[in-house]
């Protein structure tokens, strides 16, 4: 079998700009970067007729997170929860998490404060400005 190595995170997005901002001014991400792809090879190869996307590639240290928005846009779908089959969220790591915290905006919105759990992990969840999941874990 062909071995594989990791390239990118993706998350779909209505307004590619909005997310970007959060992702690159909020969380501090580096962009690395920005492009658009369209045409019938790339249309079926996603499997959505017509399609085109614009991309935004960015650094979390070593991982590429990819945020893409799509035109045609699908139907809206309501905030994932964790537990829910099929549920994704990015993860990313800080080296304080309750510095990270004390540091996040107001109008950042989460699902709770820093908390340990039983394997010893210190994580919070947040929301990006579309409601996607992004954990934040001290390492």
């Amino acid at each position: 079998m062909t071995k594989l190595s990791a390239h990118h995170v993706g998350v779909t997005v209505d307004d590619l700009e909005g997310v970007l901002a959060f992702y690159r001014d909020r969380l501090g991400l580096e962009v690395l970067d920005r492009f658009e792809v369209g045409g019938e090879a790339f249309a079926d190869a996603v499997g959505v007729e017509g399609a085109g996307a614009s991309f935004a590639h960015l650094d979390a240290n070593g991982v590429r997170l990819e945020l893409v928005e799509y035109d045609p846009e699908a139907d809206p779908r309501s905030r994932p929860q964790l537990n829910e089959p099929g549920a994704t969220h990015v993860g990313l790591s800080v080296a304080d998490l309750e510095a990270f915290y004390a540091d996040l905006s107001d109008e950042v919105p989460t699902i709770s404060e820093p908390r340990t759990t039983e394997s010893g992990t210190a994580i919070c969840f947040l929301r990006d400005p579309e409601g996607n999941l992004v954990e934040v874990l001290e390492t």
